[in-house]
């Protein structure tokens, strides 16, 4: 099994070239913390009836909360409040997100091209967590532009957020490569017409 060093030499050698700003996700690609959005949705779901299978959440990585619980309305039948996605934000915030360990490979080449390239963030997760998750990573500071869950019409798997922080960043969409464990966010980077890698594959 390849080390962090091997992944991080890997990450590095397939990002080299004329890029002028990464933009990486967060949940499974900066933390390691999928396991715990899982048990999240699990036990908020619950609370509703829901026996979820949370092969689910690996399906809809990327996707805003409030998509997720849309679709699970639509495969369980139910019908969930529009105060779900605030509820496993709330479950994940208290059990959860001060025990948020780093992806160490992906935070560490985030961390050696600080500086060198315009560093954003894209994810589908709220303001609130996203910001907490970098900060308990030590890497908030690093980050130079954010853009999670509402706030462009469209989320993951559409272009909408990826454009939005490269216009925030004055970079060339085309001089972007996306960081991404799914294939939602993949699907977005492609459709904003920018480079990509699944770091979940190195």
């Amino acid at each position: 099994m390849d080390t962090d060093q091997d992944k991080l030499q890997q990450l590095t050698e397939r990002t080299s070239g004329d890029y002028q700003a990464f933009l990486y996700d967060v949940d499974g690609t900066l933390a390691d913390n999928i396991d715990a959005h899982k048990r999240s949705y699990a036990e908020v779901a619950a609370g509703y009836g829901v026996n979820l299978d949370t092969a689910l959440i690996d399906e809809t990585a990327g996707w805003p909360t409030v998509v997720v619980a849309k679709e699970i309305s639509r495969r369980y039948g139910v019908q969930l409040p529009d105060t779900f996605a605030a509820e496993k934000s709330a479950v994940f915030f208290e059990k959860f997100i001060e025990h948020t360990i780093p992806v160490g490979f992906v935070v560490q080449h985030l961390r050696n091209h600080a500086g060198k390239v315009r560093i954003g963030v894209v994810s589908g997760g709220s303001r609130t967590t996203v910001t907490r998750t970098l900060t308990v990573l030590g890497i908030i500071d690093l980050i130079e532009v954010m853009v999670c869950a509402g706030e462009t019409k469209l989320g993951k798997p559409h272009a909408d957020p990826f454009l939005l922080a490269a216009q925030q960043l004055g970079v060339d969409p085309a001089k972007c490569i996306v960081f991404e464990d799914g294939q939602p966010g993949v699907d977005g980077a492609i459709a904003a017409g920018m480079d990509w890698v699944r770091v979940d594959q190195i």
